[in-house]
């Protein structure tokens, strides 16, 4: 391996300038130590940060032993965390894979921060940058998934993405260097482990260079999508706001679909559920899709997002002596007698009561069916899911809206409608203003 060759790539890149304090990644296996000894080798200031994950038995313990003794070898800054890492997975319901690559890399900004270091180097290359690609097509991610991995994350850099794996032990042996190895590896029990012992030797049975190609064609993509984004940013601009996608703007563009699914995946939905989302475009509304963090509505002309709500009160009271309230939705509350000062501001999310018609505490809670009230102005009574309708509520903001109420009847659809029973009159002595903060 030419290590001039990494050195132009850091510079073509913008991974590095000089001068800085790097953490370094270093698990004992080859492509770490290959790091290190590269970045070592530039005058770079680097801490060593080492994970041991403790899924392999003695063999993790073997790897940190070897991480220090190098680390005092060549009187490098050490740093090890211990991660019980079975035990995160199960805790936040995620792959053993996804929950050390978690535990990894917020450790590595914690000493990120610690040491005041301007950079993260992690020892990703060519190959598992085919890997990723290989497994994002069959995962379906999109364009964005078979571009390989970045150069650049952040404050996290990958500067050996430019060489091989065989290039890297080749470097290695020249250096005479050792290094750790991880029996995992030769395991296909992770997807990723399947791709590499099984897929890319078939891949390469049909063409030896099916790395390199692959390589260059994520290349390729890569500069595709600077331009593909760059519209995606554009249309997303005029039909996406508020959480709201315009479906008949949505419609006029080319490839609707693969629009659709740029603006929805950042919120967790998948290929195959975009798919269902964009076959009920012209189905009837009322239809919701989920993701695991998110909820999108079919509703009319627009398909609305929102985030799923986790904390489900269906009830509260507010008792006569509380000015405030900031759950479940932030209401702040007055009192004051009627005098010459007094005048009223037309706002809806603002209501004046008078302060006699009201019974303690109140309650602030959901609609049902049947709920009815008399809007403020009228004479007649109107059923609360007439009101919806009549102003064209979603599903979602049906869902969304409180009711103020004094006993069994309904004071205030909060930030919409008042009731008329409990409006101020010249008889009114005192006031109750609740303002209602969105």
């Amino acid at each position: 391996m030419d290590i001039s060759r990494v050195e132009q790539y850091i510079v073509a890149n913008g991974l590095l300038a000089g001068g800085e304090k790097i953490i370094v990644g270093v698990s004992g296996g080859a492509d770490s130590i290959a790091l290190l000894d590269i970045l070592h080798s530039f005058g770079l200031e680097c801490v060593v940060a080492h994970c041991n994950f403790h899924l392999r038995g003695e063999e993790s313990n073997r790897d940190a032993f070897f991480v220090e003794e190098l680390c005092k070898k060549y009187n490098l800054k050490y740093e090890r965390i211990d991660f019980d890492t079975e035990a995160y997975a199960a805790i936040n319901s995620v792959s053993i894979e996804m929950a050390a690559r978690e535990l990894r890399y917020n450790w590595f900004e914690q000493l990120r921060v610690i040491h005041m270091a301007d950079k993260i180097a992690v020892a990703h290359h060519r190959d598992d940058s085919v890997e990723t690609i290989l497994l994002n097509l069959v995962r379906g991610t999109g364009i964005r998934g078979l571009t390989g991995i970045a150069p650049v994350n952040g404050y996290v850099i990958r500067p050996l993405l430019c060489v091989s794996r065989d290039e890297i032990i080749e470097y290695l042996k020249e250096r005479r260097m050792s290094f750790v190895d991880d029996s995992t590896n030769n395991e296909d029990m992770y997807a990723r482990n399947k791709i590499r012992l099984n897929v890319i030797p078939m891949l390469e049975a049909i063409n030896p260079s099916a790395k390199e190609s692959i390589n260059k064609t994520a290349e390729h993509l890569t500069q595709v999508a600077n331009i593909y984004y760059m519209y995606m940013a554009q249309v997303k601009a005029n039909i996406f706001a508020d959480n709201k996608i315009n479906i008949s703007m949505l419609v006029q563009y080319l490839e609707p679909e693969a629009i659709l699914f740029e603006l929805l995946s950042p919120y967790g939905f998948n290929s195959a559920t975009v798919r269902r989302i964009f076959e009920s475009v012209i189905s009837q509304s009322g239809k919701i899709f989920y993701s695991e963090t998110h909820e999108l509505l079919k509703d009319r002309g627009y398909l609305i997002l929102k985030k799923k709500d986790n904390l489900k009160i269906e009830r509260y009271n507010i008792h006569e002596d509380e000015n405030s309230l900031s759950r479940p939705i932030h209401l702040k509350i007055e009192r004051a007698p009627v005098n010459g000062d007094f005048s009223i501001e037309k706002n809806p999310d603002i209501i004046y009561i008078d302060a006699d018609k009201l019974t303690y505490p109140l309650t602030l809670r959901k609609w049902k069916q049947g709920d009815w009230f008399m809007p403020f102005g009228m004479k007649g009574k109107k059923k609360v899911s007439d009101y919806f309708s009549d102003n064209k509520f979603s599903l979602f903001d049906k869902e969304a809206t409180w009711l103020l109420c004094s006993g069994d009847d309904i004071v205030w659809i909060v930030g919409h409608r008042a009731d008329e029973r409990f409006r101020i009159t010249d008889k009114t002595t005192e006031i109750v203003k609740i303002t209602y903060s969105k």
